[in-house]
């Protein structure tokens, strides 16, 4: 991650907050080293996962929470993920990490806060007739079918990948 941040010409310090999907460690495992470089963050983190970080402020979150102006949390679903939940003109987007649980509770979630205008992240074994609707689909690391997707939702689909940059307004 850190190695990213300086192809990326992120300064480490420059974060304030890390939201945490799950605690697997292709998701967490640069979060230690990000920590030593920057432990003045906040850290929102699902419940399942291990709350000793060495970081500012650590936030569990269990249930659909509101974290700061424009950006909420699905709460954690089955245990195991939250996805992050963010406003837009056009509407709410969800950022996921790997959609572990079905998508239609991660969408049920989210839509709480208002309509879902699309998703970026791992859509795992997500089922393709499941993002209909979606304007905005940025499929990622652990997607299952990617080129189903692609197939069926051109207008919409668009390749993720780390230091992908999506402007949404």
């Amino acid at each position: 991650m850190i190695n990213n941040m300086e192809i990326l010409g992120i300064d480490p310090l420059s974060i304030q907050a890390v939201f945490i999907s799950h605690p697997h460690h292709d998701h967490t495992g640069g979060l230690p080293l990000f920590l030593e470089k920057n432990s003045n963050v906040k850290v929102w983190i699902p419940s399942c996962m291990d709350k000793r970080l060495s970081a500012r402020e650590v936030i569990t979150i269990s249930k659909p929470t509101f974290l700061q102006e424009g950006i909420y949390s699905t709460g954690e679903l089955e245990g195991i993920e939250q996805s992050m939940v963010v406003e837009t003109n056009r509407g709410f987007v969800l950022m996921t990490g790997c959609s572990h649980p079905p998508m239609e509770k991660i969408r049920a979630s989210a839509s709480q806060f208002g309509k879902v205008y699309g998703i970026v992240g791992g859509l795992h074994g997500t089922l393709p007739e499941s993002l209909i609707g979606l304007n905005l689909i940025c499929a990622s690391h652990c997607t299952q079918q990617k080129e189903e997707i692609a197939r069926l939702y051109p207008e919409a689909f668009i390749p993720g990948g780390a230091g992908r940059v999506i402007e949404v307004e």
